[in-house]
């Protein structure tokens, strides 16, 4: 039995890999900014909830402190996130950019060394990166994460596999991977998405439980390998 981590856990896709999580028999803090929303949603599956807003340190700290004082932490599920206006690509505005990368790449970033003494002391640390395949370059230019018509979400997550990859580089004793949930229905996307959270939470619960020996350094969905 691990102990978990999820950020921006109160719906959507941190809700459901928290629910899968949990009925596997880990126990699972849920993070979220929204603190009616996060106990609800802790309360509902039976998770314990820590408030975490991954763009202020002191939350953040706050949030480390509490897991801590509960005994420890195997694995980290970097999953909160932002779409922005969905703006095209000429119509992008710089500040909104910034909101963006602030929560995506940096808040990512941020709760993951925050927590890495945590980590540290876990036998077998585990990092989960959610990104998207609208991240993979090498897929930019093709369909359908080509036709995808906007700059700012596509580049924050490209950025998270760079912090991937940096952090696998730098953690080789963690296992640390960017996994794509597919283009699931979140508020995210207005709910548009073709994917159901069940199916988009597969390949987070299954990166989230890897063992020792499971890959690291790597970017893939339920199907295998991403290119990056």
């Amino acid at each position: 039995m691990s102990t978990i981590l999820i950020t921006g856990a109160n719906k959507g896709l941190g809700r459901e890999t928290a629910r899968r999580l949990i009925e596997l028999g880990h126990v699972v803090w849920m993070g979220a900014r929204d603190e009616t929303a996060g106990r609800a949603a802790a309360d509902l599956i039976g998770g314990r909830f820590v408030h975490l807003d991954v763009t202020d340190d002191a939350s953040v700290a706050a949030a480390r402190h509490t897991v801590a004082a509960a005994g420890g932490l195997d694995v980290l599920v970097n999953n909160a996130g932002i779409s922005g206006a969905n703006r095209s690509v000429l119509d992008t505005v710089p500040e909104e950019m910034t909101t963006i990368f602030a929560t995506n790449v940096i808040g990512p970033a941020r709760v993951t060394l925050a927590f890495r003494e945590l980590l540290d002391a876990s036998p077998a640390p585990v990092v989960v990166n959610v990104s998207s395949s609208l991240a993979s370059l090498a897929l930019a230019t093709a369909s359908p994460e080509g036709n995808y018509d906007g700059l700012d979400y596509p580049a924050s997550k490209s950025a998270v596999n760079m912090v991937t990859v940096k952090l696998a580089g730098a953690l080789p004793r963690y296992r640390v991977n960017a996994v794509c949930p597919g283009y699931t229905a979140t508020d995210l996307n207005d709910f548009a998405g073709l994917r159901t959270v069940e199916q988009g939470a597969e390949v987070i619960v299954r990166a989230a439980t890897l063992g020792p020996d499971g890959p690291t350094g790597s970017y893939f969905d339920e199907n295998g390998v991403i290119a990056w």
